[in-house]
């Protein structure tokens, strides 16, 4: 487990980590985002101790990084954006090498290494010196030293940069698998990479925590429940004189698929999907798909890290409030469900005092 508390790292009057707190919880796999300059990997560095924090605190499986730094990096396995590689050492002298820097046993530095070789799909490469290697096996050696010694944490950022669709592939099941036994957090650029394979997601804007919650539960609250999307097996023309019989609607745009198929985007004030289907069938026109206008990882992502602050806020709020929301509304259950086990509500019981 990783617990941030209070972080900050300053230079000078800039803030590029801005007073950060989270905690990543064991066995999972995090997608740590951000826009350029957030402070992604100004954190990471702090979190694997490449750099002091100006405030704050980072515990690693109960080790205080300031107190106890040797225990805190050793929970750590780390894969730089730039993998720290020695040209001119094969690629089995490399990670020996490592292994030495890692202080394993002697004894299991041999089996150690021949794992790491294993996962990563290194064998015909392991005696190829580094420099001969492309860029996608190149990665897959940093990917093999961060692994080495199956510490309890390991951060790749950008894991799969220069590896074919392929490589990719096989790298999202490595990473499933370590995460059977290793809390992993990822830092990518590639959205579809982290929707694959993370299954909590962790964002920062100008060096602040703005979301962190699964990328399902970011993409439903962000999503827009006043819009519907909608294809019907009917004219424009007739599919809009519809529309105008429904109270609630706002505002719609149609698009023609075929002379009689159309395809709609509904503004509503609430759910309407009820009153959409039973206006259409009523009208003999099938309603071929419906569908709540959804929010993807990259709407949820774009809107948060926003350069303007007010479509960033907009979308912060929009995410706290509909938690809010669910939080109240689950407070509200739990008192009616006691008044239901009681017999009594508030009022009955403050008159039978």
């Amino acid at each position: 487990m990783i617990e941030v508390k209070n972080l900050v790292k300053r230079y000078g009057d800039h803030y590029a980590v801005d007073h950060l707190s989270f905690t990543v919880e064991d066995g999972r796999i995090f997608g740590f985002l951000g826009p350029n300059g957030a402070g992604k990997s100004t954190t990471m560095n702090i979190i694997t101790g490449y750099l002091a924090a100006t405030e704050g605190q980072v515990i690693i499986e109960g080790h205080d990084l300031s107190e106890e730094p040797e225990e805190a990096r050793r929970c750590v396995g780390y894969l730089p954006e730039l993998p720290p590689l020695y040209m001119d050492m094969t690629v089995l002298e490399y990670l020996q090498f490592c292994a030495e820097l890692k202080k394993l046993p002697r004894q299991e530095q041999e089996e150690q290494v021949g794992k790491v070789i294993s996962l990563t799909h290194l064998e015909d490469m392991s005696r190829r010196l580094i420099r001969n290697l492309s860029k996608g096996y190149r990665q897959r050696v940093g990917l093999a030293q961060a692994i080495l010694g199956f510490p309890k944490i390991i951060i790749l950022d950008e894991p799969t940069v220069g590896l074919d669709p392929k490589q990719v592939v096989e790298i999202r099941d490595l990473i499933r698998h370590l995460a059977k036994d290793h809390t992993v957090i990822i830092s990518s650029h590639i959205l579809s990479e982290i929707r694959a394979v993370c299954d909590h997601v962790l964002i920062i804007r100008k060096g602040r925590l703005v979301a962190c919650d699964t990328p399902d539960e970011l993409e439903e609250k962000l999503s827009a429940s006043d819009r519907i999307e909608l294809v019907a097996k009917a004219s424009k023309e007739k599919a809009e004189q519809i529309l105008l019989g429904i109270p609630g609607i706002t505002g719609h745009t149609a698009t023609e698929l075929t002379d009689d198929t159309v395809r709609l985007e509904v503004t509503t004030v609430g759910d309407l999907r009820e009153e959409l289907f039973y206006a259409f069938a009523k009208a003999e026109c099938p309603l071929l798909e419906m569908r709540p206008q959804m929010a993807s990882l990259e709407d949820v992502f774009l809107d948060l890290t926003d350069d303007d602050d007010a479509v960033a806020t907009k979308a912060a709020a929009l995410l706290n409030g509909k938690a809010d929301a669910e939080a109240g509304g689950k407070e509200e259950s739990q008192v009616e469900a006691a008044e239901d086990l009681t017999g009594e509500t508030e009022e009955e019981e403050e008159a039978s005092k």
